[in-house]
């Protein structure tokens, strides 16, 4: 029963890939584009401020040959990556549904499928997002990548360690404080820890500004607010499909496979 469980997850994951790749495909890869542009325009611009020397030297580390065109990229890359990702959060899903479900009351499996993928899209990528949001290309500088995916990683898998703590809360309070206060109490316990978090780990604010003179005239503007907005709301919404797909989806199929056990094992 739990390959059976897993190969649905699996098939789940792939159908989420294939709808948040046209997501982003449609709506993301604008933004890329423009970003990518902006960070050749940008890279010019300090070039021809600098010394010749340091022009030359700038221009050898930003304009090497790309290893794939933005086609590729914004085709085979993109959907390679999201089809990918989705696929491993649907193989995930499945696991963690499997162990959920058999230590749960409820047969509502399409319900406790929604509740569950809607749960990780928040604690496995809305909260690390909150404190680590999503850049573009052209934003951040390139000797802090390790920092910042270190950072991010760690937010996630503080967020996680609070979830579980939160559920485990819940449930060793919920004989005396009934379901509802307990999920109340664990809720209330996750946001609290998750706030402190925020608070403690260092912030990160690297979106380029005006690139200016000596004199101090612009020579070339900052990054672009609305981009940078569009890029992040896009950003989300592709989890977002993702993960609604995975709980409408996946939960659809268990539905149908838990349903026929039961009935198969009534019979």
């Amino acid at each position: 029963m739990e390959k059976q469980i897993i190969w649905r997850g699996l098939l789940a994951g792939a159908v989420a890939g294939v709808l948040s790749f046209v997501f982003a495909r449609v709506f993301l890869e604008s933004v890329i584009g423009r970003a990518v542009d902006y960070e050749g325009g940008r890279s010019d611009a300090e070039a021809a401020l600098a010394v010749h020397e340091a022009a030359h030297e700038h221009g050898a580390h930003e304009h090497g040959v790309e290893l794939f065109t933005r086609g590729v990229q914004a085709n085979i890359g993109m959907g390679f990556g999201v089809l990918a990702f989705s696929v491993a959060m649907g193989a995930l899903f499945a696991v963690a549904f499997a162990v959920v479900y058999a230590r749960s009351r409820t047969t509502q499996v399409r319900g406790l499928a929604l509740i569950m993928a809607a749960s990780a899209f928040v604690v496995v990528y809305l909260v690390p997002f909150l404190k680590y949001p999503a850049n573009p290309p052209s934003v951040g500088e390139p000797d802090t990548i390790g920092q910042r995916t270190g950072l991010y990683l760690l937010m996630v898998v503080l967020s996680l360690a609070f979830a579980a703590g939160a559920v485990w809360l819940a449930r060793a309070a919920e004989p005396r404080l009934g379901t509802w206060n307990a999920a109340l109490c664990g809720l209330g316990a996750y946001v609290f820890a998750v706030g402190v978090a925020m608070l403690v780990l260092p912030g990160i604010s690297e979106t380029p500004g005006p690139l200016t003179d000596d004199a101090g005239g612009m020579v070339f503007p900052g990054f672009s607010a609305d981009d940078l907005f569009e890029f992040r709301l896009y950003a989300v919404g592709t989890q977002l499909v993702i993960w609604l797909t995975i709980g409408l989806f996946g939960g659809a199929l268990l539905d149908r496979l838990l349903n026929s056990e039961r009935e198969r094992i009534a019979a």
